[in-house]
């Protein structure tokens, strides 16, 4: 009875815009591009993951629900020994992907991070993988993990351009939850009105709010939230996959409708772009050199860039104010004054990420502990000389899609009268400086597999299969998460 009601029930228009897409559009012939970063952005992300296993505030949160547990033939976490079902392997996939902030970044009306999404498409892809296996059929191979990525990029980045949840106090995990469920059920061979009936389920589920990234609650959550939206998403299709109902009008539904509920009656906007195709992929934001809070990157480089004429000047001692000019997004997110409590406070702190520039001239994940930032004091008083004020034109050019800039200008005024300016419009993972960045982001990565308990035998062939692209498409997906998980006999996370 319930099937019957669905289909004679019209779905929301904006529903079947988006499974029509991850059904039907052909992203490996429209955009060469877009298939050369996802493989960028698929590496630059395992090695957040990598660097965030480095983190005992991460690994703890990691490995089976039930501890000591492992589920033979299960789905592998990279850089782990883990065989875990394909929800609790999505959690652990996220958690260290994210735990950093050091991962890819879109912003627009809505913030956040679409490599997010990489934590469900691979475990569904390697549980589907194995289950096909089983039944003398091919697994998945490495050119559907990147097409499943250009689709969940575009579906949570076009919903984000105009459409902003933040400002109805709901966090950006919002859009992992719903463009993972789409694609993953897609992955999983869902049809249409499985896919349908996932994607409902994603838009009437709870949704995070964003209180753990702001004061006074800024904590530690932002960093594993999306690894629970992307279980989530799994979880949600595969409860649609054993035939479970969808909701048609789960968004204009009078009185009960997401739209009603959350947003006052008003429904998404679409004017940027009414289509899906390879837009975000393409136009994708890479944190190349410093693990921030994407607004605050060209500010941080700004300071980098300021940091020789600072200490010549007499470091803290000689300044008299700093002023920043940065977008409306950035004064919002970022601009904060008083204690910072823990690490996700710290990074979320525009003055602090500022400060740490100017006095050590770079940013890494360690200044962020209490090490650092509690025990030395100049920190905490070269932030109450910061003031940051909105440059109107900042905002309106982050905004405009023909620039989609993120400027900081930072201004150090000094005792002696003397002034000192420098102002970055694009961040160096803007796609304006991609061929810039392309060299860097390999030497991150390449970098984060020292962290690792690899041995050197498994480094080489990692850093092979990076550095020979033509080899990676047609490697199915068993293979890559054998390469990138540590046997069983290997030292465990702990």
């Amino acid at each position: 009875m319930c099937s019957l009601n669905n289909i004679e029930q019209k779905w929301d228009k904006v529903l079947e815009d988006i499974v029509d897409y991850v059904i039907g559009f052909d992203v490996e012939s429209n955009s060469k591009e877009a298939m050369e970063t996802a493989f960028l952005a698929l590496f630059d992300t395992i090695g957040c993951g990598f660097l965030g296993l480095k983190f005992v505030g991460c690994t703890k949160l990691m490995g089976p629900t039930i501890p000591n547990t492992r589920i033979p033939g299960g789905c592998r976490v990279p850089g782990t020994d883990y065989q875990l079902n394909p929800i609790e392997a999505a959690f652990n996939i996220g958690c260290m992907n994210r735990w950093l902030d050091f991962n890819d970044c879109w912003l627009a009306n809505e913030w956040g991070h679409p490599s997010d999404n990489i934590a469900s498409i691979l475990s569904v892809a390697e549980y589907i993988s194995n289950d096909n296996i089983s039944k003398s059929k091919k697994p998945l191979i490495m050119k559907d993990i990147l097409c499943a990525m250009i689709k969940c990029y575009e579906i949570q980045g076009i919903l984000a351009l105009d459409n902003s949840f933040n400002k109805i106090g709901l966090d950006h995990v919002i859009l992992v939850k719903i463009a993972s469920t789409a694609v993953a059920c897609h992955l999983l061979g869902g049809s249409r009105i499985q896919i349908l009936n996932a994607l409902s389920n994603a838009f009437i589920d709870g949704h995070p709010l964003r209180t753990y990234r702001h004061f006074p609650n800024t904590g530690s959550r932002k960093c594993w939230a999306a690894g629970d939206a992307a279980s989530r998403a799994v979880q949600l299709s595969l409860i649609s996959m054993s035939g479970e109902m969808g909701y048609p009008t789960c968004l204009t539904a009078p009185k009960w409708g997401f739209y009603h509920v959350y947003m006052s009656d008003q429904p998404f906007q679409f004017n940027q772009r009414s289509n899906y195709s390879t837009y975000v992929m393409e136009n994708i934001l890479f944190k190349v050199l410093y693990p921030a809070e994407f607004h605050a990157q060209t500010a941080i480089e700004c300071a980098i860039q300021l940091h020789s004429i600072f200490q010549e000047k007499g470091g803290l001692n000689s300044v008299e104010s700093i002023t920043i000019e940065t977008t409306e997004p950035s004064i919002r997110i970022i601009d904060k004054r008083g204690i910072l409590r823990n690490p996700s406070d710290r990074d979320h702190c525009l003055q602090f990420m500022v400060s740490i520039a100017l006095l050590f001239g770079e940013l890494k994940s360690s200044h962020y502990e209490d090490q650092v930032a509690i025990k030395d004091t100049r920190i905490d008083l070269l932030r109450e000389k910061i003031t940051c004020i909105e440059n109107v034109q900042f905002s309106l050019d982050y905004l405009n899609p023909d620039k989609r800039s993120i400027a900081n200008s930072i201004t150090i005024l000094f005792k002696d009268g003397e002034t000192h300016n420098n102002q970055i419009e694009y961040p160096i993972g803007h796609r304006k400086r991609r061929s810039e960045a392309i060299p860097l982001l390999k030497e991150k990565f390449l970098n984060s597999l020292n962290s690792t308990l690899f041995t050197s035998s498994s480094t080489d062939q990692i850093k092979n299969l990076f550095e020979n692209p033509s080899k990676f498409n047609n490697l199915s997906v068993l293979d890559f998460m054998s390469i990138f998980s540590l046997s069983i006999a290997s030292t465990p996370i702990s």
